[in-house]
């Protein structure tokens, strides 16, 4: 029998629409289990410094506001 734990994570608004967009689902938590899913099976996810990249993008993104 599998452990489930409950996880909270902070994410702009954006993305979220995002990924219940790309996903196909309308719930979060089914959009995010569907994306975890996914990260874990997909072999192209093994970028190194995937979260340096996703900052770097968030801090253009956040310049380009002002």
């Amino acid at each position: 029998m599998a452990k489930i734990m409950h996880v909270q994570t902070v994410l702009i608004v954006e993305d979220l629409e995002a990924l219940k967009e790309k996903t196909g689902e309308t719930a979060t938590k089914d959009a995010l289990a569907k994306a975890v899913h996914h990260y874990l099976d997909c072999e192209y996810t093994q970028v190194e410094d995937m979260w340096a990249k996703k900052l770097e993008k968030v801090v253009k993104r956040k310049q380009e506001e002002r």
